[in-house]
């Protein structure tokens, strides 16, 4: 049924989103869309009219041009599921798929960027780690690709008095095997409890460029604690930001019966 009050530019952005988003039935990864003047004379507009719709498309990230090529129709990952138990490791299965479980990936498609630096809490940072600013801080920069399309972002702090001069502090032993409960149980570090927070968002340009995505495409930030005996913060990820679109996040609730 036509909107009789929605703008040109926006009708045609819709109905090329549906034809995208259709599956076998629409326009598939890597189809290229018909030329300006070709959309125009179907919609029966303007070609400025196209080009406001398509930027809008391309804003959300499922278009792209490419000189000789044309307007293409974006590949998008696969969903992925964030489960409840992803933070339980379940014995010794390889570096690579001990970390790619924790993802929510398969560990034959994972890969990881990363960078380590000093660094100092800042008043933010010290709230998350219940302590005073400038708290001494091993930083952690990851980048988590799935086939080679990064799916994931994050940034982890562990306290540089914990690690320093251990192998928790090598990057090149980079993923650890079970992940940062694993690793700080190296250290006689016992995490007891793992927190976390979601929020959604607009997405950085910083984030926009790591993860490959539109400006448009909303994103979620996930701030995880893992959390000793004692109550003692050991670590903080700080964000870990992941593209909403793709990203199925899975809570359960178990109530006793009365």
């Amino acid at each position: 049924m036509a909107r009789t009050d929605e703008p040109g530019y926006m009708r045609i952005a819709r109905e090329l989103r549906d034809r995208i988003t259709a599956g076998a039935d629409g326009y598939r990864p890597g189809d290229r869309l018909p030329t300006l003047p070709q959309l125009a004379e179907t919609h029966d507009v303007s070609e400025p009219t196209v080009r406001q719709a398509l930027g809008l498309l391309r804003v959300e990230g499922l278009i792209e041009s490419r000189a000789r090529a044309g307007t293409l129709v974006r590949a998008r990952p696969p969903v992925q599921r964030l489960a409840l138990d992803r933070y339980r490791w379940k014995g010794p299965a390889g570096a690579a798929g001990a970390a790619a479980r924790a993802q929510g990936l398969g560990w034959s498609e994972y890969r990881l960027d990363k960078r380590f630096e000093r660094t100092e809490a800042d008043g933010e940072l010290a709230a998350l780690f219940e302590t005073e600013p400038g708290l001494r801080l091993l930083a952690r920069h990851f980048v988590v690709y799935d086939n080679d399309v990064p799916t994931q972002m994050s940034t982890s702090y562990v306290r540089w008095s914990d690690v320093v001069g251990t192998p928790v502090a090598d990057p090149l032993l980079e993923p650890w095997p079970g992940g940062t409960a694993a690793q700080l149980a190296t250290l006689g570090i016992r995490v007891v409890r793992v927190t976390e927070s979601l929020r959604g968002g607009m997405p950085t340009p910083e984030e926009v460029e790591a993860l490959r995505i539109g400006k448009g495409v909303p994103v979620f930030r996930i701030t995880r604690r893992h959390i000793a005996e004692g109550g003692r913060v050991v670590e903080v990820a700080h964000p870990i930001v992941r593209r909403a679109d793709t990203t199925i996040v899975d809570y359960a609730v178990d109530l006793d019966e009365a």
